[in-house]
């Protein structure tokens, strides 16, 4: 019994990761990060490739604008267009801060899958924005180098949409909360639009991904994930 009720868990993750994903996208969103007496706006396109290739540029403010980051396997690069180069991304620079936000450029790689890095669990059912859905525990699996000691995720039963998602360090203390907003049709497919990533020990700190536009019918070569687009890239 434990274990068809693990697989069914396993297979809840897989079909919510892979709506979210996809094999192919390119989208157009806003980031805004948020402080207690301060806030800035990003506006930013992104083309991804499965779990090991993304490219993100970011379109304005004017100081940022031209800036790149590709994501190429385990690697995270940036075009610095006020100095005309690449600059690889050491491994002591993973956890520090992506652009000023709440997210971290490990956030960006996202490295662990959350299909075959973790062991699943459904711990119960919870109801979020009027939805039921299941409260699913990722623990990582020992042999994997995952941030996490654990994961919780609210996903809707009806639509396998991710609502809500808690991360916790090996201790069990929370880190940090994401919560999923206005359900919508993006790209053919119903998915929040507003992404609301919270930090638990820094009040009044947030940073909301707001997504204007996406494709799931793009079709990205993986050539185009090179050094050489992220110079050319509009």
């Amino acid at each position: 019994m434990c274990q068809t009720f693990s697989q069914d868990a396993k297979e809840i993750i897989r079909k919510t990761d892979q709506k979210r994903r996809g094999d192919a996208a390119t989208a157009e969103m806003t980031i805004s990060i948020i402080r207690p007496t301060w806030s800035r706006d990003m506006d930013v396109k992104s083309w991804s490739r499965g779990t090991d290739y993304s490219l993100i540029l970011i379109t304005s403010p004017a100081r940022d604008k031209g800036s790149v980051f590709l994501k190429r396997d385990k690697e995270i690069w940036n075009w610095l267009p006020s100095i005309e180069r690449n600059v690889k991304l050491p491994p002591s620079m993973m956890m520090q801060s992506w652009m000023g936000s709440d997210f971290t450029n490990d956030d960006l790689i996202k490295e662990s899958s959350v299909v075959d890095d973790y062991t699943h669990k459904i711990l119960g059912d919870s109801v979020i924005q009027d939805r039921e859905c299941w409260v699913i525990e990722l623990i990582p699996k020992e042999d994997v180098a995952v941030v996490w000691g654990k994961v919780l995720n609210w996903i809707d039963k009806d639509e396998y949409i991710e609502l809500r998602s808690e991360m916790y360090d090996e201790d069990g203390y929370l880190v940090n909360e994401v919560n999923f907003l206005e359900i919508k049709d993006l790209g053919g497919r119903m998915l929040p639009s507003v992404m609301e990533f919270i930090p638990a020990e820094k009040e009044g700190h947030k940073t909301v991904i707001r997504y204007h536009q996406v494709d799931y019918d793009a079709r990205i070569s993986e050539n185009f994930f090179s050094l050489q687009s992220m110079k050319r890239v509009k």
